[in-house]
C-alpha cells in the first residue's frame, strides 16, 4: 500500500512544509497516542530530540498531541537516536519518539518511533497510524489527559550504557582522541564516553546553537576531524552526525575510514577472536573489496537495499548480528537494537587495543575499490527512470566495465536528489563514467 506520510526512516522534511508543521505534528501525536490506547490502557511515551532550533516548537506539539489522545509524556531532551531506543527499553515504555533529521540540514527535521523493544516499528503499525491521521480527533475528557515530566539524567544513564556495551577491562587511559559531535545530539555525551573510559578528549562541533548541526563538521564534513587530529597529533578521531548513529573515524597518520571499512574491521576482530560470524548485511552502495574480504574469510555477505531499515531486516531474517552502511551508519545487534555511533566507536577501539595493532593493520586485507558519488539535484516532477538518455548511458557505462565495477542509481529516501554511483579498479574511470551519468540526469531538466 502507498504511503502518505510514513518514509522508510519515519517522517522528515523541511520545518514549515507538509508534513513537518506543528498542526500535522500534533495530530500525528493523537493519531499515534490512539493507536497505543488500543492494546494498552495507560500508555507513556519518550521524546528526545537533536539540537535543531525547531525541535522546541516541534517537541511542545507532540507533548500536546500525546496528552490530548490520554498518553504520558517523558522528556529526555536532546540526545542520539540510539539512546532514545535504549532509554525506550530500560524504562519499560510504550513508545519512543526522536525528533531529527540526522545528517541534513538544521532547517529540515523529522520524527521517527521506536518499539517498546528499541526497535523499529512493523508497517502495520505505520498504517494504522497513517489511517488514524485520516479520523477527526477524539479528544479525551479532561480527567484521562496524559501528564508529562522530565527524565533529568537520561543523559547519565545512556552514557553507562554505551560504557557497559564494551568489556569492563577497556581502557583509553594514555590516548587523546578527538570527538567531533557534528553539533548535534551528542554534544554533550560524546565527549564524555571517552572521557569517563580514560582518554584525553579533543572537542570539536560541541557547541550547538540551533542553526549549526552538521554545518561543516561531523560524519558528513570529516575534513575538520582530519584537520584536528593532525593539529594535535591525536591517536583517533570520531566524527558523528547530528543524531550520533553514523560515524566515521582518523587514525594518527590522518587516514579517513568510513563504514564499510569499520564494519570489515569490527568483523575481523571477531573473527579473530573464534567469535561465530556466520554472515554480514551490507547494501547495494558497499565497496566490493569488503565483500571480497569476507568471503576470504569464510563470512557471508548479503546486499541489502540501501537504508539501514533495509539492512535490519536481512539481519533479522538471517539471524545475523553485524551489518552497515558506508555512510557508517553500523549495527551490531549483540550490543544494540539500533546503528549507534558511539557503540560502534567503542566495538573499534576495543579492537585495536586488544589487538595492540594499528586501524591500518586491522584493515591490510582490504584496498577499497575506487568509488564515485555523485548527488544530482532532482526537480520538481522529474521523472528520473523515464530519462532515455540515462538508459542509454548506463547501458553503455555497465558495458564498458564489464565485471571489473559496478553501476548504481538510486533516489535519496530523505531529500530530491539522485544518487549517481560508479565503482571500478581504475579511479579516473570510475569518476568519468559517474559524471557522464550525472550529466544525462541534468541534461533530461534542460531538455
Amino acid at each position: 500500500m502507498a504511503r502518505k506520510y510514513f518514509g522508510t526512516d519515519g517522517i522528515r522534511g523541511t520545518v514549515g512544509q507538509a508534513p513537518i508543521t506543528p498542526d500535522f505534528v500534533l495530530r500525528l501525536a493523537h493519531a499515534v497516542g490512539r493507536v497505543l490506547r488500543r492494546t494498552e490502557a495507560h500508555p507513556t511515551v519518550l521524546i528526545g530530540k537533536d539540537t535543531r532550533i525547531s525541535g522546541y516548537m516541534l517537541e511542545s506539539a507532540l507533548e500536546s498531541g500525546f496528552n490530548s489522545a490520554g498518553v504520558d509524556v517523558v522528556l529526555l531532551g536532546p540526545v542520539p537516536t540510539p539512546a532514545v531506543a535504549y532509554l525506550t527499553r530500560a524504562q519499560r515504555a510504550s513508545l519512543g519518539v526522536v525528533i531529527s533529521a540526522s545528517h541534513n540540514p538544521f532547517a529540515d527535521n523529522g520524527i521517527k518511533f521506536f518499539s517498546a523493544l528499541g526497535a523499529k516499528l512493523p508497517d502495520e503499525w505505520e498504517l494504522a497510524v497513517e489511517a488514524a491521521l485520516e479520523e477527526p480527533p477524539v479528544w479525551v475528557e479532561s480527567a484521562l489527559l496524559g501528564k508529562s515530566r522530565r527524565l533529568d539524567d537520561a543523559a547519565g544513564r545512556y552514557i553507562e550504557f554505551c560504557k557497559s556495551s564494551c568489556t569492563h577491562l577497556l581502557s583509553l587511559k594514555g590516548l587523546k582522541i578527538v570527538v567531533d559531535g557534528a553539533n548535534g545530539a551528542a554534544y554533550h555525551i560524546a565527549p564524555a564516553v571517552f572521557h569517563e573510559l580514560g582518554a584525553e578528549v579533543i572537542k570539536i562541533g560541541c557547541s550547538p546553537d540551533g542553526l549549526n548541526i552538521n554545518h561543516n563538521v561531523g560524519a558528513t564534513h570529516p575534513q575538520a576531524l582530519l584537520d584536528m587530529v593532525k593539529a594535535q597529533c591525536a591517536h583517533y578521531g570520531i566524527a558523528l552526525d547530528g543524531d550520533a548513529d553514523r560515524l566515521q573515524m582518523v587514525d594518527a597518520q590522518g587516514r579517513l575510514y568510513n563504514g564499510d571499512e569499520l564494519l570489515y574491521l569490527i568483523v575481523a576482530d571477531r573473527v579473530a577472536r573464534d567469535e561465530p560470524v556466520p554472515g554480514v548485511v551490507g547494501t547495494l552502495m558497499t565497496n566490493m573489496a569488503v565483500e571480497v574480504a569476507l568471503k576470504a574469510r569464510g563470512v557471508k555477505f548479503v546486499r541489502a537495499k540501501v537504508g539501514d531499515r533495509y539492512v535490519l531486516e536481512e539481519l533479522e531474517r538471517h539471524g545475523w548480528k553485524l551489518g552497515g552502511e558506508g555512510s557508517g551508519h553500523l549495527l551490531v545487534l549483540d550490543r544494540h537494537t539500533t546503528g549507534d555511533g558511539l557503540v560502534s566507536a567503542l566495538q573499534v577501539l576495543h579492537a585495536c587495543i586488544d589487538s595492540g595493532k594499528t586501524m591500518a593493520q586491522l584493515l591490510a586485507d582490504v584496498t577499497l575499490f575506487p568509488q564515485t558519488l555523485i548527488n544530482v539535484r532532482l526537480q520538481p516532477g522529474q521523472d528520473w527512470k523515464a530519462n532515455t538518455l540515462l538508459a542509454d548511458e548506463t547501458r553503455a557505462v555497465e558495458a564498458e566495465l564489464g565485471d571489473a565495477g559496478r553501476v548504481l542509481i538510486r533516489a535519496s529516501g530523505t531529500e530530491p536528489l539522485l544518487r549517481v554511483m560508479v565503482e571500478a579498479r581504475d579511479a579516473q574511470q570510475s569518476r568519468a563514467c559517474a559524471e557522464r551519468l550525472a550529466a544525462a540526469v541534468q541534461a533530461q531538466v534542460v531538455a
